[in-house]
């Protein structure tokens, strides 16, 4: 069933579907570069972050490149959990800078060291260079706080397409002993890459994340092998191994998002192999809701809260 949008959203969706008419109307195509300018334009809807103790760039080198990542430490005193941040923005688009306040609220929030990772992305860098960088720092983000104390808990965050990276480590944990993840939080995952679910066709239109700029971001990310089934339906977590070994897991989703169907199915399938896992839906909420903080900020709180409280639960 095609979702109901909240009415705290609609004013903006009224606008954002007649600038994606306008552009069709005048033939206008999808262009890498306007993309992730028209992302970026979000930032003026999430308001800055909270001030905290120390924030620092750091780089971690990968086979003679470099991975920059951002550290978040709310209180370097404290012996705090680290959690591992992929941001969003369909594998193609997003950065740390943009996310920035997303990594100050779940530093202060949580009250965890946030390691905000700058990964590679398409087209430049096709599937799975974006992934081979986040799971660097995932095995290797000791070497990122050599001046710092922290726990030894780590968990791993991410939205949209940092979910489909976070859920993409989660099982590759179970075949290399050097990934250890000890819960994950997915919002509005991303992780069937063949839009088979019935929610992408009911919510595919009209709620921000049209399902024409779904399939056009496969295809920046995957590139030749876009059109191959098999080899999308392998690359897919959804369709990946599930073990009770895989990490507790908190998973959110909105009612008017085209991939709600796919972030269920996941939890569905965590749970039928014995992982434990909590699910927040919002019904009104469409995809990217976490970067409309000043439209939907009690949603966007209510996600805060559930987090720490997922985190801080033993």
């Amino acid at each position: 069933m095609r979702g109901v949008v909240s009415p705290k959203l609609e004013n903006f969706l009224e606008q954002v579907n007649a600038a994606i008419r306008d552009a069709k109307a005048n033939n206008i195509t999808f262009t890498p570069e306007q993309t992730r300018i028209n992302l970026n334009n979000l930032s003026a809807l999430i308001p800055q972050g909270p001030e905290i103790a120390l924030v620092k760039k750091e780089r971690l080198n990968v086979q003679g490149r470099d991975v920059p990542v951002t550290i978040y430490n709310p209180d370097p005193e404290r012996k705090l959990p680290v959690l591992i941040h992929y941001h969003g923005g369909g594998h193609m688009c997003g950065s740390v800078e943009l996310y920035d306040p997303i990594s100050r609220n779940l530093a202060n929030i949580c009250q965890c060291i946030v390691i905000c990772v700058e990964y590679r992305l398409a087209p430049e860098h096709p599937y799975p260079a974006g992934i081979n960088d986040c799971q660097q720092v995932l095995i290797r983000y000791k070497e990122l706080l050599t001046d710092m104390v922290y726990g030894e808990q780590v968990y791993i965050i991410g939205d949209s397409a940092g979910g489909a990276i976070c859920t993409t480590l989660s099982q590759q944990s179970l075949s290399n002993a050097d990934i250890k993840i000890d819960k994950q939080i997915l919002i509005y995952p991303s992780v069937d890459y063949t839009m088979s679910s019935k929610s992408m066709n009911e919510n595919g239109h009209g709620f921000l994340l049209e399902q024409d700029k779904i399939k056009w971001y496969f295809e920046q990310y995957f590139q030749e092998s876009s059109t191959n089934q098999e080899f999308v339906r392998t690359a897919s977590p959804l369709y990946g191994t599930f073990s009770t070994c895989m990490p507790p897991t908190l998973i959110f989703t909105g009612g008017c998002d085209p991939l709600k169907d796919e972030g269920i199915a996941y939890g569905r399938s965590l749970e039928n192999a014995g992982v434990e896992v909590e699910n927040v839906h919002f019904k009104g909420m469409i995809h990217a809701y976490m970067l409309l903080h000043s439209l939907v900020a009690e949603e966007c709180q209510q996600t805060y809260q559930s987090i720490a409280k997922f985190l801080s639960t033993t």
